[in-house]
């Protein structure tokens, strides 16, 4: 099945995706993680990537949610409580490979490689609760099912 492109032109702002599901995109990877709510609002609080006993706190913290939402039969959350866990994988990642996680320089050019082991730590951390949430049959199952209902 196709994935339709994610629509940024929704009117994010006036919709409360837990009661309309319907409009709720999957979208690729991390995509609307800081734009639908209720879900930015309660997830965000707890997200943290500093160093490895933050970004641990912070992934379990998130789990439970995402373990919330599952009990509550409530597919979006689970999705963005995903989204969280892969957003403090790859921000991990960015600030472990640059200096203030800042890829290019202000002319475009690609900035010197680092090797911070600290956020390195913080970014394995995630990545391990990112991989249990994407071989969670469940969770995939419900994702199939909203897709292909809903897109």
């Amino acid at each position: 099945m196709a994935i339709k492109p994610f629509n940024y032109q929704q009117d994010f702002s006036s919709i409360d995706f837990r009661q309309q599901p319907e409009l709720y995109q999957v979208g690729r990877g991390e995509q609307g993680v800081l734009l639908v709510e209720p879900y930015k609002s309660e997830i965000l609080p707890f997200w943290r990537y500093k160093d490895e006993a933050s970004a641990m706190k912070s992934a379990e913290q998130i789990y439970q949610l995402f373990e919330a939402y599952r009990q509550q039969d409530d597919f979006v959350g689970m999705d963005m409580a995903r989204k969280f866990i892969q957003m403090g994988y790859t921000r991990a990642r960015r600030y472990a490979n640059y200096k203030g996680g800042k890829k290019y320089a202000e002319d475009g050019s690609l900035n010197t490689r680092a090797n911070d082991p600290i956020k390195a730590a913080a970014a394995t951390v995630f990545k391990g609760w990112w991989d249990k949430i994407r071989q969670d049959e469940d969770y995939l199952k419900r994702k199939r099912q909203h897709q292909a209902r809903w897109g």
